[in-house]
């Protein structure tokens, strides 16, 4: 009999509509869902928390991480539901602070169980099936939504509210569940670097904010966040921004981490194309580290672990470098 942990921490999936809004009320039956769609199952069912994604902490997600590696060794799957609005950062994050062959799934629902068309049961069925699935050992952390899977690091959330709302731009899902079977076309070439999370429960988290970078930026906004633990900027094209923030950003980041992605949701970020002021060589000259193939997002989640542990700034350019 396989035996799957279900790790519950809210979200949409867990809540109805009511005359207020949407609640988080009595669990769901999610065992009953399982076994009721797949026979002969063992769940055992850890309620890790109870809130909106939104509301989630650094110290919620990993613990959430810690959590689905305990279940990995005592289980044959597991699977995670989760709200959707940060479900991408977490999915990033387990791949980075878990290490196991056994499948961890991470799912959710777009609509409230009471819903017409709620997606709920039929995402997390599938989320079973994959995380059950021999063929989805070794490939690390997964999502899957609408009956797609997705590699943990690339699944995005691209949509506010429609059932459609993951995707890996810009590239593709790595299968499928179709009738019941579980099936992969592509699989990641390589894992992600193993990180963990250094922080006990009675320090402050790091505060990191992501800004993101257009026309008219001003030195006076950078201002602002000079007290800082790390600074996360997503910049135009493949890392540029204007001449006039050049000398602050360098004196920011003779004290903190100071990392620069693409906002542009495709491709990395440059290294040695543009000399001008502001381009990225001028950047990495003045310290500021590239983020390569992370977005803003991811490298905030991977920045916030790495300064959980105290990196110095070799180890934390030597880890943006290694991806």
């Amino acid at each position: 009999m396989p035996h799957l942990h279900l790790l519950t921490t809210g979200g949409t999936i867990a809540m109805t509509a009511g005359a207020n809004g949407a609640q988080l009320g009595a669990p769901p039956p999610f065992v009953e869902v399982l076994t009721r769609a797949v026979p002969d199952l063992k769940v055992t069912v850890t309620p890790l928390l109870a809130k909106p994604s939104s509301g989630f902490s650094f110290a919620d997600i990993a613990g959430i991480a810690r959590a689905a590696e305990a279940a990995a060794s005592q289980g044959d799957g597991v699977v995670v539901t989760h709200g959707t609005d940060v479900l991408e950062e977490t999915a990033f994050a387990l791949e980075l602070l878990t290490r196991t062959g056994t499948p961890i799934v991470v799912t959710g629902a777009v609509r409230l169980a009471n819903q017409p068309g709620a997606d709920g049961d039929a995402n997390l069925v599938a989320a079973c099936r994959v995380a059950l699935s021999k063929a989805a050992r070794g490939k690390g952390v997964l999502v899957v939504f609408d009956d797609e899977i997705h590699w943990g690091p690339l699944a995005k959330k691209r949509h506010a509210f429609r059932t459609h709302a993951f995707s890996s731009e810009p590239f593709g899902p790595l299968g499928w569940v179709r009738e019941g079977v579980v099936r992969f076309t592509l699989t990641p070439e390589k894992r992600l670097p193993h990180l963990a999370w250094g922080q006990s429960s009675d320090m402050a988290a790091p505060a990191i904010p992501i800004l993101e970078v257009g026309p008219a930026m001003e030195p006076a906004v950078l201002e602002k966040l000079q007290d800082c633990d790390g600074l996360v900027l997503a910049l135009p094209g493949g890392g540029h921004i204007a001449d006039t923030c050049t000398a602050l950003l360098e004196k920011m980041a003779g004290h903190m981490p100071v990392v620069f992605a693409s906002r542009t949701g495709g491709g990395e970020t440059l290294r040695q194309s543009y000399g001008y002021a502001g381009g990225e060589i001028d950047l990495i000259g003045r310290g500021l580290i590239p983020a390569g193939p992370l977005d803003g997002r991811r490298a905030r989640i991977a920045l916030a672990i790495l300064l959980s542990n105290k990196a110095s700034r070799e180890d934390i350019a030597g880890f943006f470098q290694a991806l």
